[in-house]
């Protein structure tokens, strides 16, 4: 019986996680600046009306009350690494301090979530390479978790709804 032998090239990850920060660098600038554009027009936006008026004014209020920490703390909180960039320029938070805080963000969160999630599929395809059917038991838990909580939060949010 023939084994498979995985090898890992650790520069090729490296090179792609490290475009994968450049690229999300790029997009928190564009959502600023995108968020700076639309001002007030935010709310009635087809994201704004998507993520609600309380929501947005949430956001506002962290942002007013943190600045350019905030921008940095967005990224360590999955809502808010989302809407915080967009909101931050429809308040007109001072961009310099946004580059330097979005920069710090991207450099801190990327890599850990980046090398994280290449560590935990390397991880797998090592179980697979010697056990396919644990690799593929594995795969269904992963997969029936996924679908177990996405299934939770909308039962969470109908029931929040019923209770509004």
């Amino acid at each position: 019986m023939r084994r498979l032998a995985i090898t890992i090239d650790p520069v090729g990850p490296i090179w792609l996680g490290v475009v994968l920060i450049i690229a999300l660098f790029g997009a928190f600038q564009a959502y600023y600046w995108i968020g700076r554009k639309l001002g007030e027009r935010l709310y009635d936006s087809r994201i704004g009306v998507k993520l609600g008026r309380e929501r947005i004014a949430k956001v506002e209020g962290v942002v007013e009350k943190w600045g350019a920490f905030a921008v940095y703390g967005c990224f360590w909180v999955p809502m808010l690494r989302h809407t915080l960039p967009w909101v931050a320029g429809a308040l007109r938070v001072s961009y310099p301090w946004y580059v330097v805080a979005s920069a710090l963000g991207c450099l801190t969160w990327a890599p850990i979530w980046w090398f994280g999630l290449t560590a935990l599929i390397w991880a797998w395809l090592q179980v697979a390479a010697r056990s396919p059917i644990t690799a593929a038991v594995l795969a269904v838990l992963f997969v029936g978790g996924v679908v177990g909580f996405v299934v939770w939060r909308r039962k969470k949010r109908a029931e929040k709804a019923l209770a509004a």
